[in-house]
């Protein structure tokens, strides 16, 4: 039967070799996440002091970005009318005429837009390390 054995010596080193650029990759996943929540968390400020009619800073100062498993959430910290003024509480209309502002669910769909922009300015800190 033709044929041949190839027997050469491969020196696999490097970061995809030695676990750096698996190291880089996790941090950078990571951090991405923590960055889109931090900007969400900014935008949900900024849409709050375009929208509340007489704010106190309560509210807004219990606006903040949290872990939640391997990934982040931002939330109002379970303000007890938080779901009014996001328009999902049971005393929003019908009951009343005020349907709440949606700051959260328009931030999300705002948010979910620009995080592609997010992961390709951060990905050039950490492309260097893989």
């Amino acid at each position: 039967m033709p044929g041949f054995r190839v027997n050469t010596n491969v020196n696999a080193s490097g970061p995809l070799f030695d676990g750096r650029a698996q190291r880089a990759a996790n941090e950078y996943s990571d951090q991405l996440r923590y960055r889109v929540a931090t900007e969400a968390e900014d935008m949900v400020r900024a849409r709050l002091a375009q929208v509340l009619k007489h704010p106190t800073g309560y509210y807004e100062s219990r606006i903040r970005v949290e872990r939640a498993g391997d990934s982040y959430e931002v939330n109002d910290g379970g303000v007890v009318y938080g779901p009014w003024l996001e328009g999902t509480g049971s005393r929003n209309a019908p009951v009343t005429r005020f349907r709440g502002y949606a700051t959260f669910r328009r931030v999300k769909a705002l948010i979910d837009r620009r995080a592609g922009g997010i992961a390709q300015r951060l990905l050039q800190r950490y492309i260097r390390r893989m």
